[in-house]
């Protein structure tokens, strides 16, 4: 990564493609968004708008729309005399977040769980089988992708697109923790939580199924307020629960 930075401060970042035609601003959002979600860019890091110009092979005008969007997205903060600035991860922000997850997850645990599909439970152990064999090299990247493939696997048989979109959005306030915290003691974890709310679906009982959502959502929001103790520069101050 130091290697790749010396060479181009930005090069984590795609070339777009030129060709393409319209959404260009929101391609380029989309990349910010991505890298700054990925940790590529770290929280409260200054970003060069002349080099992303540079790397994307654009105008100012669209880089600047988008860092705009991604203001009011609250990943990026513009201040007077200090420039652009990726956001500290706001700890609040990450409570409201879970608060929403947990309301909504927990409760299509208790429709989905009575009828489930035999093809649905095939789905979820084959996301597990594959999550159990990532675990084993340690791939942070593929591991945190899974995880969110088995709740999306979840959430798609509930058939409600407006949860799913609102889980949606309250995981993108998450996912910057979820990554600083994907150790292989935590993908252990969240596989053997993952087991349980399985064990209760295949069960077909709704009310634990319910419980080992909210047992696993409980379990990554402690955690995320333990690394947000020894990551002090990337997080905001704890302000209290909401």
């Amino acid at each position: 990564m130091a290697e790749r930075r010396r060479k181009h401060p930005y090069a984590f970042l795609p070339v777009l493609n030129r060709e393409e035609r319209g959404g260009t601003v929101q391609r380029i959002q989309d990349a910010i968004r991505d890298a700054i979600v990925r940790l590529d860019f770290q929280p409260g890091e200054s970003i060069d708008k002349s080099a992303l110009c540079a790397r994307l092979k654009v105008s100012r005008f669209p880089v600047s729309e988008a860092l705009g969007k991604l203001a009011e997205e609250g990943f990026i903060n513009v201040l007077p005399q200090r420039g652009t600035l990726v956001s500290r991860i706001d700890l609040a922000d990450c409570r409201q977040a879970m608060f929403i997850r947990r309301a909504l997850e927990c409760e299509a645990m208790r429709s989905i769980a009575p009828a489930i599909s035999d093809d649905l439970l095939k789905q979820l152990r084959t996301n597990l089988t594959a999550q159990r064999r990532v675990m084993a090299t340690d791939d942070r990247d593929t591991f945190h992708a899974l995880d969110l493939q088995f709740h999306d696997l979840l959430l798609g048989a509930l058939g409600y697109e407006r949860v799913a979109s609102a889980v949606d959005a309250a995981r993108a306030n998450l996912d910057r923790m979820r990554l600083f915290m994907c150790t292989p003691t935590r993908q252990s974890a969240t596989y053997a939580e993952h087991e349980t709310i399985l064990a209760a679906l295949s069960a077909r009982r709704p009310a634990e199924a319910a419980r080992a959502m909210q047992l696993h959502l409980n379990a990554v929001m402690t955690e995320l307020e333990d690394v947000a103790k020894i990551n002090p520069n990337s997080v905001t101050a704890d302000k209290g629960a909401d």
